[in-house]
């Protein structure tokens, strides 16, 4: 290879020519203008597929690389980075290299965080997700991480910008959704936080699989810790006013049931009249309602374990014949008296925050019906395999943690119980 400065005639100064010598020919194979991209050393070739290196004029290393080729115009894609040594350049290319045939450099490009995850909610979610749960994902996705992320390039989404996203969402994440409401708090809970991490870092995840990210930038996120709510009950001294008023009301068999099984509120309203066995006092819960987008929409319940059959009390089982009997054309076990038909779940719990009101109790949300059951279910003797089952819980061991207010109790009794046997022996 010859590099000559003898210019040929017509042109121009201030380039570079590469020429090869053949026989007695000289062939002008490349004209570069090296000078312009503040190159002052010709690149250093080097084996196929490694790239190529070359010195700057600003005195840095530069090493260029093709990493695929453009799905639109089928020309090759080219990177390149930058060092200080040879050395060093040499490695960061090499490096570059390795990640550049890890990831599927066509379409890598192509994706928005926007677009990728609108994809990956309607191929990869959507079809194993609850109704409830595709409300909640759809939420997460249209309101929170669209607006906010949607139009960030998928590789180059970064951990620090991911991060920023969840603190704001705990500052003045909530979407104030009614004008004549206040919010209390502008920002979103930590469970909330967390949910949108789980969706986000699964699509991330699901990218990195897919060849379009090296690595999941969610990963590296500090989420809020959970928060440990204290958990409230109906006192025992409030559930006769409790039940009395729910009866004022002409709805003292469903708030009697939900106090003796424990079932969550979507379970006690899809109750069917052929759910229940008379003859041996029980019950079969296999669904659940929700309000989704509008309307009342009957599912499976939220886990396997969820569906159960239920021993019931005698009362239970008479306040139960007595309600249909008051509408015995409906197959709902429960039926709203202003509408005739099921319940509406939102409708229900306002019933139920109205009867608290009225008797003078503390605020508690419906779902801590629920616990009012399962504690005084452990506090009167009920082992925790049993009570976990009632409750439609996939482990006891979920149901001893859940409870560990209740079971302190148990212990201490257990520890009397014991001792005084042993005195006894004295």
């Amino acid at each position: 290879m010859i590099v000559t400065h003898d210019l040929p005639a017509g042109l121009a100064p201030g380039l570079v020519y590469i020429q090869y010598q053949r026989e007695e020919t000289l062939d002008l194979l490349m004209c570069v203008d090296y000078q312009r991209k503040g190159v002052d050393t010709m690149p250093k070739k080097r084996a196929n597929g490694e790239g190529s290196l070359r010195k700057r004029k600003d005195g840095r290393w530069e090493g260029r690389y093709t990493a695929g080729n453009d799905p639109t115009t089928g020309k090759p894609i080219h990177k390149s980075v930058l060092a200080k040594t040879q050395s060093e350049a040499k490695e960061k290319l090499k490096q570059a290299i390795a990640e550049a045939e890890k990831l599927d450099m066509s379409r890598a490009k192509s994706y928005t965080l926007g677009a990728w995850i609108k994809l990956w909610y309607e191929v990869y979610a959507e079809p194993r997700l609850r109704e409830k749960t595709k409300d909640y994902y759809l939420n997460y996705i249209d309101n929170h991480i669209i607006p906010e992320l949607g139009n960030t390039p998928l590789e180059k989404l970064t951990t620090i910008q991911i991060q920023k996203f969840y603190n704001d969402l705990r500052k003045s994440g909530r979407i104030q959704r009614y004008t004549h409401i206040k919010l209390k708090d502008k920002g979103l809970s930590t469970r909330v936080v967390r949910g949108i991490h789980t969706l986000l870092n699964n699509c991330l995840e699901q990218a990195v699989a897919e060849r379009l990210l090296l690595t999941n930038p969610a990963k590296g996120c500090r989420l809020p810790k959970l928060e440990k709510r204290e958990m409230k009950i109906l006192p025992e001294d409030k559930i006769g006013p409790y039940l009395a008023e729910a009866e004022r009301r002409g709805l003292l068999a469903a708030f009697y049931l939900e106090l003796t099984t424990g079932l969550r509120r979507g379970e006690l309203l899809a109750l069917l009249w052929t759910d229940l066995d008379v003859e041996n006092m029980t019950i079969s819960v296999s669904k659940q309602v929700n309000r989704i987008n509008g309307e009342l929409v009957v599912s499976q319940p939220k886990t396997p374990n969820s569906i159960r059959r239920l021993a019931i009390p005698q009362r239970a089982v008479e306040l139960l014949v007595e309600e249909h009997a008051k509408h015995p054309h409906s197959p709902h076990l429960f039926v709203s008296p202003k509408t005739g038909i099921m319940f509406d779940p939102d409708s229900f719990r306002h019933t139920h925050e109205k009867i608290l009101k009225a008797i003078g109790a503390e605020h508690i949300r419906f779902h801590d019906l629920r616990h009012t059951f399962a504690t005084l279910s452990l506090k009167y003797g009920v082992d925790v395999k049993t009570l976990s089952g009632a409750l439609g819980h996939y482990d006891a061991g979920f149901t001893l943690s859940t409870y560990t207010h209740a079971t302190e109790g148990m212990k201490r009794s257990a520890a009397d119980t014991i001792g005084s046997v042993i005195s006894q022996t004295m």
